[in-house]
């Protein structure tokens, strides 16, 4: 089991975006197993106010999608880690297609992220996958395409704007 203190050195993302607990099952270079714990706590459901309905606790999709897509990164990055991205080969999150939501992610839910590679080459991975929580598909991912690009010409092309 990877827990967080390891997740930390294997990406880039710190409280309150780095949205995995743990890592249950990895397989380099094929797939992985990954939790997310919603809870009450989290900074997105602070300013909501009293009288708001359930619906309205629905875990953010957009935040579920990113949630999958560091799962993704963590089997990406398994055998080289580079958290940081001032340095190195840094991991770019290249685009996302054909996501379903399948029901709402409500606080209390535990999120278990499948994630599986269909393909490498030499600067990028591609991922399938889905999300679920009790055994029921909350979101399926068909395609997750990460790009990896050297640190320095990052830095040179923002320096160059």
């Amino acid at each position: 089991m990877i827990g967080s203190a390891e997740l930390r050195g294997l990406l880039p993302h710190r409280h309150p975006m780095l949205l995995l607990d743990r890592v249950e099952e990895l397989k380099a270079g094929e797939r992985l197993v990954a939790r997310k714990a919603v809870t009450n706590n989290e900074p997105w459901y602070a300013d909501l106010p009293q009288d708001t309905p359930p619906d309205g606790y629905r875990y953010p999709e957009v935040l579920l999608t990113e949630s999958w897509c560091q799962a993704a990164g963590v089997l990406a990055t398994w055998d080289q880690p580079n958290p940081d991205v001032l340095s190195g080969r840094v991991m770019l999150f290249g685009g996302v297609s054909d996501v379903r939501f399948e029901r709402p992610v409500l606080p209390g839910d535990v999120v278990v992220h499948h994630v599986r590679v269909l393909r490498v080459l030499p600067d990028t991975m591609i991922f399938e996958g889905e999300a679920l929580v009790d055994g029921e598909r909350v979101m399926t991912v068909e395609r997750a395409t990460l790009a990896f690009r050297p640190a320095t010409a990052l830095t040179e092309a923002v320096r160059a704007t």
